[in-house]
């Protein structure tokens, strides 16, 4: 599923005009942006959470020289499905 299919799912199961699900649907991922970058946390209870981890600087290899190279430490987000998504699925 897409971004333009979940607009249009939300509009139908809510009931809504799909100019308003998709307000709804950037709002809501704006605001979980907006969080990380704060080094927040985002839970939904059930569904899962948001979070952001640091990576540590570390070297690696060219796998087509082989040749030592430098990987600088960045910020991943990460999704840790919840209970009742994770059973839902299996």
């Amino acid at each position: 599923m897409n971004k333009t299919e979940l607009i249009d799912a939300m509009a139908a199961d809510a009931g809504i005009t799909k100019a308003a699900a998709k307000k709804a649907l950037e709002s809501f991922l704006g605001n979980v942006e907006g969080t990380l970058k704060k080094g927040g946390r985002v839970s939904l209870v059930g569904f899962g959470s948001w979070s952001v981890s640091k990576r540590a600087a570390r070297e690696g290899r060219n796998p087509q020289t082989g040749k030592t190279i430098k990987i600088a430490a960045k910020n991943v987000v990460k999704f840790k499905a919840g209970a009742d998504l994770s059973s839902s699925v299996n």
